[in-house]
């Protein structure tokens, strides 16, 4: 039996899924793309190779291993994109909730199949039908549970939108313990500098009590203003709109005190060291051209308390 425990998002990280660009699938036409910066650049001609991937998503790899986690791998499935681990499933307390995600995607889930059928039965939580989430929108903190989620008219209108408003309930109904905070977030199909994929594309909390944050990534101005207020103004990073776009609040905690972030985010890294993260850079460019990052790679299943 697989031992499982997250309560947030930045404890000391023992064990991990972290997803693989083997066999890739290679560009995909239009028709299988469901989001708008993977769409942007199949249109452009610059949607990444699967060798870049794979030297990106192995080096992410290596930092992990480094600090002793241990990391799992997905089966590799044959044309499938599983470089995004953390949406087919997630951790909170002891339970892995399986959750109802975009149909585009369900069969991932059978690339950790074999993780998931070492679990014991109360350690499985099945999301019922009509309720929707992915990992990138769902994050336990200090007592709480942030969820981005979309109402139900932005739900059916956006294939952007992966949480709606019954996944949002089903989690506060399941985790009494926590206190939920939906926040719903900006959509749009076409244009990524309008979109917030996830939850952890313009939000995410670093360290003890700090947080990375992008003002326009929600729909209602008064979600960004309580969440600067819950943390500090001066305990937000606050990014711009290119820097959400090329994924800058979708770092990685391995600890409250190391933090994996993109070779190439010279501003942010900067700023980490600044307020005394170690910061491990890796580059991941190539993975986040389909609109995802390093948190979006992991699925953690052990974090020590």
């Amino acid at each position: 039996m697989i031992e499982l425990m997250i309560q947030d998002e930045t404890a000391q990280l023992e064990a991990v899924v972290l997803g693989t660009a083997r066999s890739l699938g290679g560009t995909p036409d239009l028709a299988h793309v469901y989001d708008p910066k993977s769409r942007e650049h199949v249109l452009n001609g610059t949607f990444p190779q699967e060798s870049d991937l794979i030297q990106e998503n192995e080096a992410f790899c290596a930092v992990l291993e480094k600090y002793n986690v241990q990391v799992y791998r997905p089966d590799v499935l044959e044309n499938i994109n599983q470089v995004y681990a953390r949406d087919i499933g997630f951790v909170i307390d002891e339970r892995f909730v399986v959750p109802n995600i975009i149909s585009d995607r369900e069969h991932e889930k059978d690339g950790i199949g074999y993780l998931t059928q070492r679990l014991d039965e109360s350690q499985l939580l099945f999301m019922p039908e009509g309720a929707h989430a992915e990992g990138g929108d769902v994050m336990p903190w200090k007592g709480r549970l942030f969820v981005g989620y979309s109402e139900e008219q932005d739900f059916e209108q956006y294939k952007v939108s992966r949480t709606n408003k019954a996944g949002l309930n089903f989690l506060e109904e399941s985790f009494h313990n926590y206190e939920v905070i939906g926040f719903e977030l900006q959509k749009s199909d076409t244009d990524a500098r309008a979109n917030a994929l996830h939850l952890d594309c313009c939000f995410q909390p670093i360290g003890h009590d700090q947080c990375i944050i992008y003002p326009g990534g929600f729909k209602n101005r008064s979600d960004y203003e309580w969440l600067v207020g819950e943390f500090g103004a001066d305990r937000c990073i606050e990014i711009t709109q290119e820097e959400m776009y090329l994924m800058h609040s979708n770092v990685f905690s391995i600890s409250p005190e190391i933090i994996v972030s993109e070779a190439s985010f010279d501003r942010l890294n900067m700023e980490l060291e600044h307020r005394g993260f170690i910061v491990e850079r890796v580059k991941y460019a190539e993975v986040s051209k389909m609109e995802g990052l390093f948190r979006c790679s992991t699925l953690p299943l052990k974090r020590s308390y």
